[in-house]
């Protein structure tokens, strides 16, 4: 009767068992935290995703919005500057925050006035110009208020939307109206889906023999997602 000698592995080798088994351990418990504070805000991105990849196909109900315009008149003397009167309307609509966006568009010759080739143009010409157009916006996901006017104008024209919860969540979901706040908390969220991608694949490789198996899985997915990125309409 011969008996079965097992060879008594290496202090080299039982060294680096060790130190596997610990790094497997540690990816699982980060992939299991990483993965709670992401399933929290996926939940909300994927419910509003849903709705925005389907709601053509799918012909869901538009989204309930309530909008209201109005004009406003400006105080004299009127704010010189975008800056300025977005401060002023903040009090005049009594909003609890402030812009959310200022934006100028520099002034230019008016569109319809045409210069023919290499002729001069006329003083008048030159002198007329398109004044700056200033764009403010104010509120968050569950109601925005643009407001517009022309430099040197008397009044504004103020115009105010107000979502429902599908809404609210759909500007969330695109950032509409948010504060960078949420920027920052969206990063959070990519950068949970990019680590538990990289340390799902690490668990994989560290823990399955039949690697091969999933080199053909992962690169089955890239070609479809590269193929899908190439396809022309």
């Amino acid at each position: 009767m011969s008996s079965v000698i097992t060879p008594t592995p290496t202090p080299m080798a039982a060294r680096r068992t060790m130190q596997r088994i610990a790094a497997v351990q540690w990816l699982r418990k980060t992939h299991r935290w990483i993965g709670l504070w992401g399933a929290t805000l996926g939940l909300l991105f994927g419910i509003s995703g849903i709705w925005l990849n389907h709601r053509a196909v799918l012909q869901l109900p538009p989204v309930a919005q309530q909008r209201s315009n109005l004009q406003l008149a400006l105080p004299d003397p009127a704010p010189p500057t975008a800056a300025a009167l977005a401060e002023w309307l903040q009090g005049a609509l009594e909003l609890p925050r402030p812009a959310a966006s200022v934006r100028v568009e520099p002034a230019r010759p008016v569109p319809w006035i045409e210069r023919g080739a290499g002729a001069p143009a006329s003083d008048h010409a030159e002198r007329l110009m398109q004044p700056e157009r200033w764009t403010i916006n104010f509120g968050g996901p569950q109601a925005t208020i643009q407001v517009e006017t022309w430099a040197g104008n008397r009044s504004v024209s103020v115009r105010r939307i107000d979502n429902g919860l599908i809404g609210t969540l759909m500007n969330m979901h695109k950032g509409v109206g948010m504060p960078v706040a949420w920027i920052l908390v969206v990063d959070t969220l990519a950068g949970s889906l990019i680590l538990l991608s990289l340390s799902g694949v690490a668990l994989w490789i560290m823990t399955q023999r039949r690697r091969l198996l999933g080199y053909l899985v992962i690169g089955t997915a890239m070609a479809a997602i590269a193929g899908l990125a190439l396809v022309r309409p």
